[in-house]
C-alpha cells in the first residue's frame, strides 16, 4: 500500500465532501477524466476540470444538494487506486443509497482517470433517474 497516495486520495474526497472541488482537483492531472457508465442521470465522460464541475453540479442538482460520499477503503499503489464509496441521497423526495468503487489509473503520483464499477447497476440508475432531455 502507498501510504502517501492512500492520504492524497483521503484528503481529495475530504475535500470534494465539503464542496472544496479545487480541493479534489489538486490530487488530479489537468486532463483528469471521470468516467460513470450506463445512460441518464450523471453518467458520462466529465474530462478536466470544467468537466468535474459540470458533474458534481449536476449531482447537486439532481439531488438538491444532499448527496452525501463515504469512502469505505481505499486501495492504492503507484499505478493504480481503487475507492469503496457509498453515496446517498434524496432525490424527487426519495432517499436513495448505493454502494460504488471508484477505480482510478495514476501517472506520477496524481489521478488521471476514474472509471466508476457500479456494484449493482440497477440500484445505481434507480438511484440517479434518467437524464432531462
Amino acid at each position: 500500500m502507498n501510504d502517501s497516495l492512500e492520504q492524497l486520495i483521503r484528503e481529495a474526497y475530504a475535500a470534494f465532501g465539503r464542496g472544496d472541488m479545487d480541493g479534489y482537483l489538486r490530487a488530479c492531472t489537468d486532463s483528469f477524466e471521470f468516467v460513470v457508465p450506463g445512460q441518464g442521470g450523471i453518467c458520462g465522460r466529465w474530462v478536466g476540470r470544467e468537466g468535474l464541475w459540470e458533474l458534481a453540479g449536476k449531482a447537486m442538482s439532481i439531488t438538491g444538494g444532499t448527496f452525501r460520499e463515504e469512502v469505505e477503503d481505499v486501495l492504492a499503489n503507484p499505478t493504480h487506486a481503487v475507492v469503496l464509496a457509498r453515496h446517498h441521497f434524496i432525490r424527487d423526495g426519495m432517499q436513495k443509497d448505493y454502494h460504488t468503487a471508484h477505480v482510478y489509473e495514476i501517472i506520477h503520483g496524481k489521478l488521471a482517470r476514474c472509471y466508476e464499477q457500479l456494484r449493482d447497476p440497477a440500484i445505481f440508475h434507480d438511484a440517479w433517474g434518467s437524464s432531462p432531455s
